[in-house]
């Protein structure tokens, strides 16, 4: 599945969970991640998110997609993070 994640938590959480979404997508601008997730990775990253944010202040959204060919993306001005891969 294709994923778009955005958190929003408070400034002391926010480096926790930067490096916690690092690690199961792609960075793309400030407070958003993006890529490809089997169900059981994102299910670890939910469990993950949930012990270090506060559920009653902080909070995650997560736009999910079978196929990222499903989705448009349109970036206007600077991109932050290019998705290039190089192996």
């Amino acid at each position: 599945m294709y994923v778009i994640l955005v958190y929003d938590v408070h400034q002391k959480r926010v480096g926790k969970m930067l490096k916690l979404c690092r690690r199961y997508l792609n960075w793309i601008q400030n407070s958003v991640f993006e890529g490809a997730i089997s169900e059981l990775k994102l299910k670890e990253l939910e469990f993950e998110a949930r012990q270090i944010m506060d559920e009653s202040y902080d909070s995650i959204i997560i736009f999910s997609s079978r196929n990222e060919r499903w989705l448009d993306k349109q970036v206007i001005g600077l991109e932050k993070n290019e998705i290039d891969q190089f192996l």
